[in-house]
């Protein structure tokens, strides 16, 4: 695959889609580094095609780089790279694919959940039961006749004004626990009988 790409591209669009990648990672960086901690930096500030941040220093709360993670679901995106090569950080890598919008809707959404990390720091928020912590938020839960939690459907579900019901994507399961899924993996296949030969030749 990684030959057909370059063979595809040509060395001129090649050396575009890496400059473009270039320029979309320091892009980000730089409109995030108010709000987290940019890692390996170079003397001029900048970094290459992909960026890490930092989120193992928020004092005064439980949050780390799965609850963001999955917090961002919420928002509509697929969490980056997380915990590599640095534990608790995200990789964020954007590619040369991306429009600037969409690249400023992902800042959005991280800047967002920044301000709701310091709603935790500052008492606007519990500790424990937050929007972060109880995240993500599927459709079954935020359209539930029921509603036990200190913060609004709205802010669960669609936290930012670009986040509307015409255009929001649910997430598939609310939070599972990360450890005890990753030691007890169950297949959803049909068993292995189902795929005998004696089956396939019918």
């Amino acid at each position: 695959i990684s030959w057909a790409y370059i063979k595809l591209m040509g060395p001129e669009a090649l050396r575009k889609a890496t400059q473009v990648a270039i320029l979309n990672a320091n892009y980000m960086a730089k409109r995030l580094e108010p709000h987290y901690d940019i890692l390996f930096k170079n003397e001029n500030g900048m970094c290459a095609h992909e960026f890490i941040m930092d989120t193992r220093h928020f004092e005064g709360t439980t949050v780390g780089v799965m609850d963001i993670a999955k917090r961002l679901q919420d928002y509509g995106f697929h969490a980056p790279t997380t915990s590599w090569p640095v534990v608790n950080t995200l990789m964020v890598e954007p590619t040369e694919s991306e429009d600037k919008g969409e690249l400023d809707r992902y800042c959005d959404a991280l800047i967002s959940i920044r301000q709701e990390i310091t709603d935790i720091q500052e008492g606007r928020a519990d500790v424990e039961n937050n929007v972060i912590k109880r995240a993500p938020h599927t459709q079954a839960v935020v359209t539930s006749d029921t509603w036990d939690r200190p913060y609004t459907r709205k802010e669960a579900a669609f936290p930012l004004p670009w986040i509307t019901t015409d255009k929001k994507v649910w997430p598939a399961s609310a939070r599972v626990d990360d450890a005890y899924g990753d030691q007890n993996v169950f297949c959803t296949c049909p068993p292995v009988e189902a795929y005998s030969i004696d089956d396939l030749k019918k």
